[in-house]
């Protein structure tokens, strides 16, 4: 990052960039059960949010392996069951049940996707390696809120555009938490 930057404007750009790549995103990839999004969908969301973050961050990592390395990790994320969690919806229509999957499917997630992205960050960074942490952590927090916030507008209006909605919220949530912390941790 350059020393240009401010801290706003890095998370404004971070929180467009992936949160505009997840709204793109939408274009190729149809919301739905966690078991309806494919390998094939997985990937192309990753490259929507890997792309545009990996501008954002150029400076501080191997922009190639970032997009490859965080496609693969939704990619595996899928295919071992957890499904692309970003896109896809809970089926349990149990508020509590939501938060409790949200947070550990979060924290799961955001730890696979930190890790795959970890690798990709240029050395020797002394905070590289908590990347894995916070985006576990945002991840944790953003999944529940906005998996609550679907659940209940769907339940009060029985539109499905009410989840995604939810998932929107999840989205946004963690473009502007991760965004905080990694300016916080590239500034050092």
């Amino acid at each position: 990052m350059t020393s240009a930057k401010t801290p706003l404007k890095f998370v404004l750009l971070w929180t467009i960039a992936t949160f505009g790549g997840f709204l793109v995103s939408l274009c190729w990839i149809e919301i739905g059960k966690r078991a309806e999004i494919g390998v094939l969908q997985a990937a192309m969301g990753g490259i929507a949010i890997a792309l545009p973050q990996s501008l954002i961050l150029k400076e501080n990592i191997y922009t190639i392996r970032w997009i490859i390395l965080t496609i693969t990790a939704w990619v595996i994320l899928t295919v071992i069951g957890m499904g692309a969690f970003g896109w896809s919806v809970p089926a349990s229509e149990i508020l509590a049940v939501r938060l409790y999957f949200g947070a550990l499917h979060g924290a799961f997630g955001g730890f696979a996707i930190g890790l795959s992205q970890w690798l990709t960050i240029r050395k020797p960074k002394p905070w590289a390696w908590q990347w894995m942490i916070v985006n576990s952590l945002c991840w944790a927090v953003a999944l529940p809120v906005g998996s609550a916030v679907g659940i209940m507008l769907h339940q009060s209006t029985r539109l499905f555009l009410a989840e995604v909605i939810g998932l929107a919220i999840t989205w946004l949530i963690v473009a502007i938490l991760t965004g905080l912390n990694i300016h916080k941790l590239i500034s050092e």
